[in-house]
């Protein structure tokens, strides 16, 4: 059930099965960026410093809110590649409890995409950035 109060939910496995079909890094990063495009779009009033993701190249802010024991990301970012670099990250945070997303091994699940070996290393720090930022939050609480 999508109960995300930021609208749509991405999902790992259609990540997964999507960049699975492509052949090409060009037509998977393109994929990524339509994928940044289908996130509903961040607040003008939540693009603060309270919400800002330090580390990252491009300006990125998430926001956070927790339903019946669940957390839901939205995030946005200045830079359409990153946009779509936060939904896959959303998409393996979104709807999970605070103890799920910091047992996640994102490391295996980015090995899996193979998505670190085909990003700069300026945005491999960033799309590490925005994981501590979300683990911060579901530490937090």
């Amino acid at each position: 059930m999508n109960s995300n109060p930021f609208g749509q939910t991405i999902l790992v496995e259609d990540i997964f099965d999507t960049l699975s079909f492509f052949d090409s890094w060009e037509e998977r990063y393109k994929y990524i960026i339509d994928l940044g495009k289908e996130l509903p779009p961040l607040k003008d009033e939540l693009k603060d410093e309270a919400h800002l993701v330090r580390g990252c190249q491009s300006q990125v802010w998430i926001d956070c809110e927790r339903t019946e024991g669940k957390l839901w990301f939205d995030a946005d970012s200045d830079a359409f590649i990153v946009k779509g670099l936060l939904g896959v990250v959303l998409a393996a945070y979104n709807g999970k409890t605070p103890e799920a997303i910091l047992a996640f091994d994102i490391d295996d699940y980015f090995a899996k995409l193979g998505l670190l070996n085909h990003l700069s290393s300026t945005r491999s720090n960033g799309i590490k950035a925005m994981v501590k930022r979300i683990q911060a939050i579901a530490n937090s609480l």
